[in-house]
């Protein structure tokens, strides 16, 4: 199964293709913004350097949110483009799962793992997963002083923290009674992951959810006076 995956849904621009198990070959970098223009070619050399058409590819996935609205826009519509090029089948994948599950597997035992993702607002986007990375809460966005509601059935216990906001979410925490300790990794989405995932859930021929963008957040885009008309 070979399955071309991406993401541009933060602060970062990642492409990686999955064959045989495995990631072959992989692209990632660190952007606060330009994804528009870097996703594409970073798509192209890494199809190029695992020797894959888009044509051969079985399975696009993508992150489908939460994260930026421009994002999110450039990432899905590259899918669904490249689904609709290619007659190939499109997965999304949340932001939160695919920094989830890039914790190691032995830093992660006994502990269940928050991920707390920035908003470059005054919220966080935020999930709990258990172990075995099953989500134990919904994803949500919330201001980081409301994290101790989130983890109030679990304090007392070990609790692993990932992603960009980690630093503000641990501020904002404590001690709360609990073994609290910052996890490695990038703390962004990155496409090797969403690979991963994507290849642990598709099916062939199975029917897929579709391709929508996951918002936590409203717009902050507002009308223009008078429908943006001129004034007389």
């Amino acid at each position: 199964m070979k399955i071309l995956a991406f993401d541009t849904a933060s602060s970062a621009c990642s492409a990686a293709l999955w064959r045989d198990g495995r990631v072959v070959a992989r692209r990632f970098e660190r952007m606060e913004r330009g994804q528009s223009e870097a996703l594409i070619p970073m798509v192209m050399v890494t199809l190029a350097e695992a020797g894959e058409a888009l044509a051969a590819v079985d399975l696009v996935a993508v992150t489908a949110g939460p994260g930026t609205f421009t994002g999110l826009r450039i990432g899905l519509a590259a899918a669904k483009g490249f689904s609709l090029a290619a007659r190939i089948p499109c997965l999304g994948v949340t932001t939160l799962e695919a920094v989830a599950h890039a914790v190691p597997d032995g830093d992660r035992r006994n502990a269940a793992l928050l991920v707390v993702l920035e908003t470059k607002r005054e919220d966080v986007y935020a999930q709990l997963f258990d172990p075995a990375l099953r989500p134990l809460t919904a994803p949500e966005a919330v201001p980081p002083g409301a994290l101790s509601d989130l983890l109030s059935p679990y304090r007392g216990s070990r609790l692993l923290i990932a992603g960009d906001a980690a630093g503000r979410a641990l501020d904002a925490l404590g001690s709360e009674g609990s073994t609290l300790i910052r996890a490695g990794g990038a703390g962004v989405p990155d496409a090797a992951q969403v690979a991963a995932i994507a290849a642990a859930r598709f099916r062939p021929g199975a029917t897929l959810p579709p391709l929508v963008p996951l918002y936590l957040r409203p717009p902050e885009a507002v009308l223009p006076v008078a429908g943006g008309r001129l004034r007389p």
